[in-house]
């Protein structure tokens, strides 16, 4: 099953039930590829104008790093619901005897940590994008500011909602696991919230001057 096979409404409707998937993860890589597709369209109405010629290398950058995205999002967002699947299937394993218990403790965390590494690399490209977004909303065509802008909320939206679910699967293992997450995730909140600003920050300086 995948997410990107389904219509708007079924991964809503899944969405809001109370089914364990798909869940915040989820979403955060759907928002992750909303992101991405609008981010695309304000490049391509830059690209497209001679007086926007500013903001070509930039919207070339943002075209080349956001259309894998498109696809990824919505890879993120399949494996997102399937690692957390797994992790329910993990705790449902034996626990009768000392090595039941011993099998069903690495299951879980083995799985748990898959739960946290997808989020993570949801988190890495959501970066990637968002630090390109303040020069585009500068740069870009004038006329879709407000599409920069939303881009840039959306990509802020999947970088932090997939840091969330990084550390709520981290917070339930042992320090030696995950090692290298836990040690990124400062720079990662804190680049997300510069860049954020920024792109928030530019969006509002052009709608000001149109």
């Amino acid at each position: 099953m995948s997410w990107a096979d389904k219509t708007l409404r079924e991964f809503q409707d899944a969405l809001a039930s109370d089914a364990p998937t798909p869940g915040g993860g989820s979403a955060a890589g759907v928002a992750l590829g909303q992101a991405a597709a609008l981010a695309v369209m304000v490049s391509d109405l830059t690209l497209a104008k001679e007086s926007c010629k500013d903001g070509w290398s930039v919207s070339k950058q943002v075209k080349e790093t956001a259309t894998p995205l498109l696809d990824q999002g919505l890879e993120l967002a399949t494996e997102d619901s399937q690692s957390f699947d797994a992790v329910v299937d993990a705790f449902r394993l034996p626990k009768q005897t000392d090595e039941q218990k011993e099998v069903r403790r690495d299951s879980i965390r083995k799985a748990t940590l898959g739960a946290a590494e997808v989020p993570y690399r949801t988190a890495l490209s959501a970066l990637e994008l968002l630090r390109l977004l303040p020069e585009l909303a500068k740069k870009g065509n004038g006329n879709a500011a407000s599409d920069a802008g939303v881009a840039g909320l959306l990509a802020s939206a999947a970088l932090k909602g997939a840091i969330f679910n990084v550390e709520i699967n981290l917070q339930s293992l042992p320090d030696n696991y995950g090692v290298e997450m836990r040690k990124q995730l400062p720079s990662l909140i804190e680049d997300g919230r510069l860049y954020s600003r920024q792109c928030m920050d530019e969006v509002r300086l052009r709608l000001t001057d149109n």
